[in-house]
């Protein structure tokens, strides 16, 4: 790896460290016997998801503001985010006794907003994107005075998030393969240059999500270039342009930065609530996903896998277990045109129950224009036990004489 430019050194991360003491404790490192098995390595997580505010992002934003003089602090500090780093930089204002005012965009999570408002921020919400919000945050703080808290473009950010990797080495001394959700970069950023100047040989993984990835690009690039795209679900990391400060650490210090897909995120969320027991977001889980997606390639363990935030919104959260359930196989949805006579919908229910298929929802649909007026299409939502089953009920569905007609894809 080539050195990096970076004024940001493992013993300013270390004095970092001892700020965030009195402030908040490790996160847990847990062993994860089912993802281990899927991959093929020892694979552990490192819950930043269980963080004061839920996220990594307390880490950087205390960091950065403890760091403000008395005259700074009576100004005042502004910030945009989606969420988490609005949490992180609302609990620090309200630790540290400093006004807060955050932008975010217009579709932040619910729950994300109302934990900012909780810990004593003043919020307004502009923009689609963070990017957007960002515009504003600039122009208030040029306005007024406040300091502007960059959710990640910042050495200070870079320390605090670094401290993550300081536990990482000391809960997992002999981490071979380290794998970070990857947004604007202060948490990987942090993260790699501990690891570099620490523990030199361990692999550095970035993801981030395929519909909204801008380092890949900016990486062949060799300079940052905003995404043309920004559609995912994972919140947390859509961020349309790099960071000056971070994109020169990925860069020189980080192995590679991998995509994974929003089936792959979704099916790491799914997997992390049942086998894990943890709840994470989908930024947060993003790690997981790619790891998931590239189970039975070459990782070498012990792999630590970064679950960076759990600050989700419910009703996500049962649209993403819906949509997770598919992904893995768990539902089928299919629809067959039938007779419109008494008793054909009380067959296919009893075949379905013959298959132990579990029937969730069911659509009557007698007019539609591939409808004959002697026949009824019946929609199914089915739960299975997974892709063999799911196969195994169409075929048998076929063997028994009907005529599938839909064979329904994802949510």
């Amino acid at each position: 790896m080539t050195p990096t430019s970076s004024s940001v050194t493992v013993a300013e991360i270390r004095a970092a460290a001892d700020v965030l003491s009195t402030v908040i404790a490790p996160t847990p490192m847990e062993f994860n016997r089912g993802l281990s098995e899927r991959v093929g390595a020892e694979v552990f997580l490192k819950c930043e998801n269980l963080q004061r505010a839920g996220s990594f992002k307390i880490r950087g934003a205390y960091t950065r503001m403890s760091k403000l003089t008395d005259a700074e602090k009576a100004r005042g500090v502004v910030a945009a985010s989606a969420g988490n780093h609005a949490q992180g930089v609302a609990l620090a204002g309200q630790m540290l006794g400093i006004e807060v005012k955050v932008y975010m965009p217009v579709r932040a999570p619910m729950p994300k907003v109302q934990a900012t408002k909780a810990y004593g921020a003043t919020i307004e919400q502009v923009g689609a994107t963070l990017d957007e919000s960002l515009v504003h945050a600039r122009a208030w703080a040029e306005e007024t005075g406040a300091v502007l808290i960059h959710p990640f473009d910042h050495d200070d950010i870079v320390r605090g998030q670094g401290t993550c990797g300081l536990e990482i080495l000391e809960q997992c001394p002999d981490v071979r393969t380290v794998v970070v959700g990857l947004g604007g970069g202060g948490l990987l950023a942090g993260i790699a240059l501990v690891m570099r100047e620490l523990k030199p040989d361990v692999r550095i993984v970035g993801v981030q999500a395929e519909q909204a990835a801008a380092y890949p690009g900016s990486l062949a690039a060799g300079h940052p270039v905003a995404a043309t795209a920004m559609s995912t679900m994972a919140d947390g990391i859509a961020v349309g342009l790099p960071g000056d400060v971070t994109f020169p650490i990925v860069r020189d210090l980080v192995d590679s930065v991998e995509t994974v897909s929003e089936e792959g995120i979704s099916r790491a969320l799914l997997f992390l609530l049942e086998r894990a027991k943890l709840v994470v977001e989908p930024a947060g889980a993003s790690a997981a996903g790619w790891l998931l997606e590239n189970a039975g390639t070459e990782i070498e363990g012990p792999v630590v896998c970064v679950l960076s935030g759990g600050n989700i919104d419910p009703l996500l959260m049962m649209r993403i277990i819906r949509h997770g359930m598919v992904a893995a196989g768990r539902y089928l949805q299919f629809a067959v045109r039938v007779p419109d006579t008494p008793g054909s919908l009380a067959a296919i229910l009893a075949d379905c129950a013959g298959l132990d298929a579990n029937i969730l929802e069911i659509e009557h649909i007698r007019t539609g224009p591939q409808i004959s007026v002697d026949e009824v299409e019946i929609a199914l939502r089915l739960e299975t036990r997974g892709p063999e089953h799911c196969e195994r009920v169409l075929n048998a569905m076929r063997g028994k004489g009907y005529t599938i007609v839909h064979e329904l894809g994802q949510d």
